[in-house]
């Protein structure tokens, strides 16, 4: 059998280091709110260029802390709107209706299974007070016709950065000549802050292009380090990074009782920590993310490069982009679509080949949200109906992905 995610295979990759962190903490004697975490969250703000990173439970803590932030500092008030794509994990709805907020759901782009920004400002009123755009199977979300919306109607940007740890953006800025030699610069991607890439423009100058990764593009982003995660710890963790220092004050406050100093409550708080053990295997495993991201885009441009099977739908939109340089998807899932995906599914579990189905109930139908069961969401029911997901990891072997190919370019309707 062909697993869909090879969690221990993954993690045994990073033997003898996650034991040695273990231990390290083990022998520390401290196991809450001590260096492991500090020096985390340090290196993951630095990681994603945000001024700050608060280590919580997990990442639904990571999205209901954030709008708790915002009612806390006044921003918000119970019963304002925030702008949720239809089609995301039931999670992103829940941190909004935790904290008696109205979700208003948004129709994905059926292209790319993000968030349609095209619809948003349909759907603004009066009460609008947040778009939370969903980075949904690991590909970046974002415009800067969105950043331009929420400027002029001065909204704030939540990014629900559970699945694209590491996924970057590019804003195209200026035009670089061909150097003295005749030749385009070289290509560069480097770390988290003042890093440049770019791309020859059709008539062969350097487009240069500021980059930034998810995670630092909104007003705050919540993260998870489930397991499965591509940064996965060993249980539940999430983070919030912001660059705004007073949400950030006030989050970590509510994160821990709602505590500024100890035993002193400026908030009604919950408990919601990133434990030692936790920070230090995140700790590790974030040294080798970026290498691991680009393994996943090279076993996606495998998958897209030669699925050939017309009853087939592929996640990316056009194919004669390189996908092992689409930086912008860092390919948590590999998401297909079939119109007979659950005979797709059984076809291909006959062959010992795992798959899973991101998310088979859209949020609108499920009983949690009944007085939302009438809704048709056209777009969002056809997503939830055809896709299914491949396997994908950094450990996938390409035996394992040719042989996935093979059945599935087998497969009829």
């Amino acid at each position: 059998m062909i697993k869909f995610l090879d969690l221990k295979s993954i993690n045994d990759s990073f033997e003898p280091e996650l034991t040695r962190a273990v231990q390290r903490v083990l022998d520390s004697g401290w196991y809450l709110l001590g260096r492991e975490t500090e020096i985390f969250e340090k290196e993951y703000s630095a990681y994603t260029g945000t001024k700050h990173c608060i280590g919580v439970a997990n990442g639904f803590d990571a999205l209901r802390i954030i709008l708790r932030g915002y009612i806390e500092l006044g921003i918000m008030d119970e019963g304002d709107e925030v702008l949720v794509p239809a089609n995301t994990y039931i999670a992103s709805i829940l941190a909004i209706t935790e904290n008696h907020l109205k979700p208003v759901l948004i129709e994905p782009d059926i292209n790319t299974y993000n968030l349609d920004i095209s619809q948003i400002e349909r759907h603004l009123t009066s009460r609008t007070k947040a778009v939370m755009v969903v980075h949904l199977y690991g590909q970046s979300c974002w415009s800067g016709q969105l950043e331009k919306i929420a400027r002029k109607y001065d909204l704030r940007i939540i990014e629900d950065n559970a699945q694209a740890a590491g996924a970057i953006t590019e804003e195209k800025n200026t035009v670089l000549e061909k150097d003295i030699t005749g030749e385009i610069p070289e290509k560069t991607v480097r770390g988290s802050e003042g890093i440049l890439s770019g791309q020859p423009d059709l008539e062969g100058s350097f487009i240069s292009s500021s980059v930034r990764r998810t995670g630092s593009l909104g007003d705050a982003a919540g993260h998870s380090f489930y397991p499965g995660k591509n940064l996965g710890a060993l249980g539940d963790g999430g983070a919030v990074t912001t660059n705004d220092d007073e949400l950030a004050r006030v989050i970590r406050a509510v994160a821990n009782y709602g505590t500024v100093e100890k035993y002193k409550n400026d908030y009604k708080g919950l408990n919601s920590r990133l434990d030692e053990i936790q920070a230090a295997i995140l700790r590790i495993k974030l040294q080798r993310l970026d290498s691991d991201n680009q393994r996943r885009r090279e076993i996606a441009s495998y998958y897209i490069d030669n699925i050939v099977n017309p009853d087939i739908v592929l996640p990316v939109p056009d194919s004669r982009l390189s996908v092992d340089t689409y930086l912008c998807h860092v390919w948590h899932l590999f998401v297909i679509r079939n119109p007979e995906r659950d005979r797709l599914r059984k076809f291909l579990s006959d062959k010992g080949i795992q798959t899973l189905i991101h998310y088979p109930i859209p949020p609108h139908k499920q009983n949690a949200y009944k007085s939302w069961n009438h809704l048709s969401l056209p777009v969002t029911e056809q997503i939830h109906s055809e896709v299914l997901s491949l396997p994908m990891s950094q450990v996938l072997e390409d035996s394992q992905v040719g042989y996935i190919i093979k059945w599935l370019n087998k497969f009829r309707l």
